[in-house]
């Protein structure tokens, strides 16, 4: 509601408006809410949160694929893609591993799967704490001392997941970046007035930083959640589950989805921090995967809308520009014509400007 749906809501905590530029105007979307436990999504047994973790979701995700696809079958057969953002760096490849040991272990199709689609992901530890840094030195967030400090204390060649209690973390300690979105470092942040109003820093267009306040309190309607045929429920986006497993890398499981000849695509919005663009980058060259077609950039509304690079295998690469790590909610537009490049097997096209 807040990102690539068909609806937001407004401030009056009740009233629906179109996104014109939903990813439903170019495929059927199912929203799943994962892992069990966040949002309306439930166990009825409260020992299996303890059991969360990437394989447990993965699990879990696949069998509702198939469940679902059983009720109802006239959806079998259809291409099916797999998207999501951020640590779905982690949820996305693992479930489409899954999906694809699945069709080979019963030497058939379960579930069709075509390609994966992944935004400013979580991929790699090292590199995303790396990426960070690299980061908010380019865009003049960080100083060349702390910058330095950093460099000197951080040995990301022999990362071993530990910072706490470290120099590394000492280093770290004296970065202050303000008060900023650290998932758009450009974009307006929400402000909290004494008489309890909230408005924007600033204006985006399109983006606003308090709609997340209107789409909780929708959703925490109890007309909305009877409508949603949802348990009756304090809902909140997020949920501190105790995590078991994550590797540390995702770059393994990225190699083999792409030796499996399965279309693979990465994108990055350039103004997010958290997962950053850097990072990414650090992590696809871990890959090491020959380029096919060089760095160039993509239109949209006859404006630069990023850059693509395409690597053996069919792997892609896209940053958009302008963009923070919720890039459909930045941009919107470009984010759309992206996923009807790749559901159509296709980069984004580029009109040079005469």
């Amino acid at each position: 509601m807040q990102e690539l749906g068909p609806f937001r809501v407004a401030e009056d905590n009740k009233t629906l408006s179109r996104n014109i530029n939903a990813w439903n105007n170019v495929a059927n979307v199912i929203f799943l809410e994962s892992p069990a436990g966040v949002g309306f999504s439930y166990s009825n047994t409260s020992s299996d949160y303890d059991l969360s973790g990437d394989e447990r979701t993965a699990d879990d995700a696949y069998v509702f694929l198939v469940k679902w696809l059983e009720r109802f079958p006239e959806y079998k057969g259809r291409a099916f893609y797999i998207s999501g953002e951020s640590f779905a760096g982690h949820y996305v490849p693992q479930l489409a591993a899954t999906i694809l040991f699945h069709n080979t272990y019963n030497n058939r199709t379960i579930v069709n799967l075509q390609g994966i689609l992944v935004g400013n992901p979580y991929l790699d530890e090292k590199r995303n704490i790396q990426g960070a840094m690299d980061f908010f030195w380019t865009h003049a967030v960080i100083s060349d001392e702390v910058y330095a400090n950093v460099t000197k204390n951080c040995d990301f060649g022999n990362w071993d997941g530990n910072v706490a209690g470290t120099a590394c973390s000492g280093a770290w300690d004296a970065f202050d970046g303000g008060h900023i979105d650290y998932y758009d470092i450009y974009a307006p942040v929400c402000i909290h007035a004494p008489n309890g109003a909230r408005y924007p820093s600033g204006y985006l267009p399109g983006y606003d930083p308090c709609s997340v306040y209107p789409t909780w309190a929708y959703l925490n309607d109890p007309a909305v959640q009877s409508a949603f045929h949802a348990r009756t429920t304090k809902w909140s986006p997020c949920k501190n589950l105790h995590w078991k497993d994550a590797p540390m890398s995702m770059l393994p499981t990225l190699k083999w989805l792409i030796e499996s000849k399965l279309p693979v695509w990465i994108f990055s919005g350039d103004f997010d921090s958290v997962c950053s663009l850097p990072a990414t980058r650090y992590s696809i060259q871990d890959l090491g995967l020959p380029v096919t077609t060089p760095w160039r950039p993509w239109t949209a509304k006859e404006e630069v809308g990023g850059y693509v690079q395409q690597y053996a295998g069919g792997f892609t690469f896209l940053s958009v520009r302008g963009a923070g790590h919720l890039v459909p909610s930045f941009q919107p537009e470009r984010a759309l014509v992206m996923l009807s490049s790749f559901l159509k097997g296709t980069l984004p096209p580029y009109v040079e400007q005469q």
